[in-house]
């Protein structure tokens, strides 16, 4: 890669390291897979940067390649780290942690298959439209509408906070006695 590409591909990596990390991490719902699945994309990206600065998919291609890294990496065993023991973080700061609504949030997607993760995140985090997100994930419209739909309605069973439960549970009795 000449000069002037490293220079562009760098100025990319710098202007949207963050907000890959903080998709991948929506994602992955771990800080360090997160970086990790950051990382294995950017690398991808680098070796396809020629080619891809002659087309305007560039964002395109990056968000799928981080997709399909997050998702392939869940796919995978990973054998060669072992936990040996539990780290207490009580003192450490999370930047992603910070708020409890995120956490639940975070939690909620985790509970999500990918793809419908994916869809979720790609329409209301990324603010792609379904077309967009049909071209990122590689399927149709109707596709994108139906993961959407299954991950938003996984979403409200999962996050709904108990108190919520409760009344739904007696406005239903309620509804049954009149």
């Amino acid at each position: 890669m000449d000069r002037a590409l490293e220079d562009e591909f760098e100025a990319f990596v710098r202007g949207s390291y963050t907000r890959l990390l903080r998709l991948a991490y929506l994602l992955c719902g771990d800080a360090g897979h997160a970086e990790d699945a950051v990382q294995v994309t950017l690398a991808k990206t680098a070796l396809a940067w020629p080619r891809l600065t002659r087309s305007d998919g560039v964002d395109r291609y990056v968000r799928r390649a981080l997709i399909n890294t997050v998702i392939a990496k869940r796919r995978r065993r990973w054998w060669s780290e072992t936990p040996t023991h539990d780290v207490d973080h009580a003192d450490s700061w999370d930047e992603f942690g910070r708020l409890d609504e995120r956490d639940a949030l975070r939690r909620a997607l985790a509970g999500l298959p990918a793809r419908q993760r994916a869809a979720v995140v790609l329409r209301y985090y990324e603010d792609l439209s379904e077309a967009q997100a049909a071209e990122v994930l590689g399927c149709s419209v109707g596709n994108v509408k139906s993961l959407t739909a299954r991950g938003l309605q996984r979403l409200r069973e999962i996050h709904r906070p108990p108190g919520i439960r409760e009344l739904s549970n007696a406005a239903t009795t309620n509804a049954g006695e009149a």
